[in-house]
Formats: structure tokens, C-alpha cells, sequence
């Protein structure tokens, strides 16, 4: 990373007010989330004055049958749980309910569970609250903490997630007896690498590389490498910055060696995850 611009800001203290305010002045940051959500890491990033670059590597686009997710919702009240394991599960479900005429209360009376703050979050921008959301905000935690209130048979669950995700918890709820439901409500694609990124990732100009998710790690490596960028040096030069530990095992199973991992899977932890590392190792 680059010397901190900044440095020679007015006297003393000034000077040392300016570095602290911009701990990431000369680091440039690849931001490979969504476009839709980028913002929320973009603007504290540049905030601590990194130059920051939004480059989704994947678009979320509807499934390729939305009959599945249909029929569950016709029959949506009849669930006792219905289970979010991302925030984009929450906007395209409650997004295909409104298409249908509906709002979220044809839940009725099922009972909600979210996997990290995020998912909780942007349930409650739809007016729906988590009955449930471990502090281990993994699908792990949740799976634990269904065991903990006795899920198991004569329980139905309705997981609406990603039509390519971890199988963790619905095989935990099968096993325990549980009457599981999975349906595809999103598909996350590759999408087209922007050329002038391309030639910044190739001549060694990004510093960090933020990871949301596995799918974000597995799309961006093949993302880099169908663009010709020298991945393998990539790996080993470049700071790749997870926002929890399931993408930190997508990275560690990638052989990216340079890594640092959220405190509390926000995008506020991945942030400061940037910040510390950066603060560190330039």
C-alpha cells in the first residue's frame, strides 16, 4: 500500500487527526459484492480514505423455475418455521410474495429464522421480524440452536435460498425428523469483467478484495482467471478480506494466502477487518 496521504496535514496533532481519519489513504479496495449492496462497504471504505473500486463479480438473477417456490408459497401458512440464510433470499421471497398480490403476512403464524444480522436486518425493512438469529451466524449456529428448542418430527420448514447453497442445515433438520422444504428463490451468475479493472487487477494496483460470501470467492477467482490476470500471484500478494468464517474456508479451499476475517459478519466488521490488516502490513 501506498504512504498515507495526509501525512503532512497541518501541525502535531493535525497531522496525526488526518492519519487516523484516513487509515487506508493510498490502498485501493475491490469491492466485489453486488452492485445493489456495494454500498454499504463502499462509502465507510473511502471514508477512511482507500480508493475504492466496485466490481460485482456475480448478478442475482431469478431462478430458473419458480414453480417450487410457488407452491410453497401457496401453501405458506401451513409452515411452522420458515428459515432465511441471506439477506438475498429475504428480498427476492418476499419480492416473489408481492408479485403475487400478497404481502408478508400470509406467513401467518410461522415462526421466523434468520442467519446473521444482515438477514434480520432487511426482514425488518419488510416489517417481519427474526424469532430466532444465534450469535453464530453460520448456518451451524442455527442448526444448534434448532436443536436446543426440540425441532424435529412433526415440524415443517421452509428454507427459500440460493438454487446453489450449503446443505448444512436442512440435512441437520432431516436427520432430527423435521419436515424440510428447500426452494430456489435466486441464482447468483457470473457476471462481465469490466476491462479497465482487469488491467488494474493485472498490474498488481489493488490491495484488497472483499468477500461476501463462497459463491463470491468461487466466481471471482474464475472471473480473474478467464480474464487472463496472473491469479496464482494475485493469491499470494493480495488481501483477501472475508466477512465471516464459511467464505474464509472458500478462501482458504482457493489457496488465497493473505487473509483477514470479519469480527461479527457485517460489512461494518469487514470494513475494520481492512482497516486493522492494512494498518498492519503497510
Amino acid at each position: 500500500m501506498a504512504a498515507p496521504r495526509g501525512a503532512a496535514r497541518g501541525p502535531g496533532g493535525d497531522a496525526a487527526g488526518a492519519r487516523a481519519a484516513e487509515s487506508l489513504a493510498g490502498c485501493c479496495v475491490l469491492v466485489t459484492r453486488a452492485a445493489h449492496q456495494a454500498a454499504a462497504l463502499v462509502e465507510p471504505l473511502e471514508a477512511l480514505g482507500a480508493e475504492v473500486i466496485a466490481a460485482p463479480v456475480i448478478d442475482i438473477v431469478e431462478p430458473e423455475d419458480w414453480t417450487p417456490a410457488d407452491e410453497a408459497i401457496s401453501r405458506l401458512g401451513t409452515y411452522d418455521w420458515v428459515v432465511f440464510t441471506s439477506a438475498n433470499a429475504v428480498e427476492a421471497f418476499i419480492g416473489r410474495i408481492r408479485d403475487r398480490g400478497v404481502g408478508p403476512e400470509l406467513m401467518g403464524s410461522a415462526r421466523i429464522a434468520a442467519v446473521g444480522p444482515a438477514t434480520a436486518e432487511r426482514l425488518e425493512e419488510h416489517g417481519l421480524r427474526a424469532d430466532t438469529a444465534p450469535d453464530d451466524r453460520r448456518a451451524e449456529g442455527l442448526a444448534a440452536e434448532f436443536r436446543a428448542i426440540g425441532v424435529g418430527p412433526g415440524t415443517s420448514v421452509l428454507i427459500p435460498r440460493a438454487a446453489v447453497a450449503r446443505d448444512l442445515l436442512p440435512d441437520d433438520l432431516r436427520r432430527a425428523g423435521a419436515d424440510v422444504d428447500v426452494v430456489a428463490v435466486y441464482r447468483t451468475v457470473p457476471a462481465v469483467p469490466d476491462p479497465s479493472i482487469v488491467r488494474r487487477l493485472v498490474a498488481g494496483d489493488i490491495d484488497a478484495i472483499t468477500f461476501t460470501s463462497p459463491s463470491t470467492v468461487r466466481h471471482f477467482t474464475a472471473w480473474a482467471e478467464a480474464a487472463g490476470v496472473d491469479v496464482p500471484a494475485l493469491k499470494q500478494r493480495t488481501l483477501a478480506a472475508s466477512i465471516g468464517p464459511v467464505t474464509t474456508d472458500a478462501l482458504v479451499r482457493h489457496g488465497y494466502l493473505r487473509r483477514a476475517q470479519a469480527d461479527d459478519s457485517t460489512s461494518a466488521g469487514l470494513v475494520r477487518a481492512i482497516d486493522a490488516a492494512c494498518r498492519r502490513d503497510c
